[in-house]
């Protein structure tokens, strides 16, 4: 809470997120080239981006180098912003994600619903994956408003063939409810704790 405010104070982002994908796709080849059969070499790994990188024209650049320099498909790879990064500049941010689609990467839309209007920007936007906001998700046990607000965004991104992902999923009376609804993929302590990343 205190470095990432700092970072983007003072314009640091952009050379974070080129320093985290450099690093994870040097990390990532290195591995799979030794352990060819290992599931890590078979799995999705989602990288967020800032709000700046979204709006550096460089980046785009710099993306195709890495893939370039890289033994990785950009299958591999799904990109993540949020909510709010996406819709500081709309029609940046769609070109953005169809150039990196058409790289072969996916690309997910975090805290979905946070917005003040995210289903009439959400049209215009080009994503895989839908990630609804912990705050609607955590209390639809209990709460029948906000398990009617995850029903809805499940129910858009099936009419929109996006997947959709649940965050703050902290329990299995969450993980049944969610299971009910046909919400794609849960994200939270029910599942698993934060850990490092290692290739091992």
């Amino acid at each position: 809470m205190a470095f990432i405010p700092a970072a983007e104070r003072y314009d640091l982002m952009p050379t974070i997120d080129r320093w985290v994908i450099s690093k994870f796709l040097d990390s990532y080849q290195n591995y799979c080239q030794l352990n060819k059969t290992s599931k890590f070499c078979d799995t999705i790994y989602t990288i967020n981006l800032s709000g700046a990188s979204i709006n550096s024209d460089q980046f785009f650049v710099f993306l195709k180098e890495q893939f370039a320099f890289h033994n990785v498909a950009p299958e591999k790879i799904c990109f993540e912003i949020t909510e709010t990064a996406a819709i500081n500049n709309l029609s940046k941010a769609a070109r953005f994600i169809s150039e990196i689609k058409e790289l072969g990467c996916s690309f997910a839309l975090d805290d979905f619903g946070s917005g003040m209007s995210s289903l009439n920007y959400l049209k215009n936007l080009p994503v895989d994956y839908l990630k609804i906001d912990g705050n609607f998700v955590k209390n639809i046990v209990n709460d029948p408003i906000d398990r009617a607000t995850v029903e809805c965004f499940n129910r858009i991104g099936e009419v929109m063939n996006i997947q959709t992902i649940a965050e703050f999923v902290e329990n299995d009376d969450i993980i049944a409810q969610l299971k009910e609804i046909g919400v794609n993929y849960a994200q939270g302590y029910g599942i698993d704790k934060p850990a490092p990343l290692c290739f091992q």
